[in-house]
């Protein structure tokens, strides 16, 4: 069906800065809403940012101003710029999209294995 892979985690000092990108691949039909959610650490997983097929963005508070959610719509890939990072941004993150498959034409929601992000301080 469709499948979800997550790059460009790493190590990186506070301060610095990240580039996620999420792939999706598959018998894709449509892709709506992609968006970007974390886990730290005996923490549930919360939302970081989404972005819609409209390009309407949403972000989480705590990172407005310092991530930047985009998408290319033909190639099905999200993106989460990551500035200024701080260490409690330190989590596995993983990609999410909604996804319509060819043959169906309702959606669910799809996700990725997650990528690790730590920011050492």
């Amino acid at each position: 069906q469709v499948q979800l892979v997550e790059s460009g985690g790493g190590l990186v000092q506070a301060g610095g800065s990240l580039e996620l990108s999420c792939a999706a691949s598959g018998s894709i039909l449509r892709v709506y809403t992609m968006g970007w959610y974390r886990q730290a650490p005996g923490q549930q997983r919360e939302l970081v940012a989404q972005i819609t097929r409209d390009l309407i963005r949403d972000y989480q508070d705590s990172v407005k101003g310092r991530f930047t959610i985009s998408r290319d719509k033909v190639m099905n890939i999200a993106y989460l710029q990551m500035n200024s990072l701080k260490p409690e941004d330190t989590a596995l993150y993983y990609c999410s999209a909604d996804v319509s498959i060819v043959g169906r034409e309702s959606s669910r929601t799809y996700w990725g294995q997650g990528t690790q992000v730590t920011v050492s301080s």
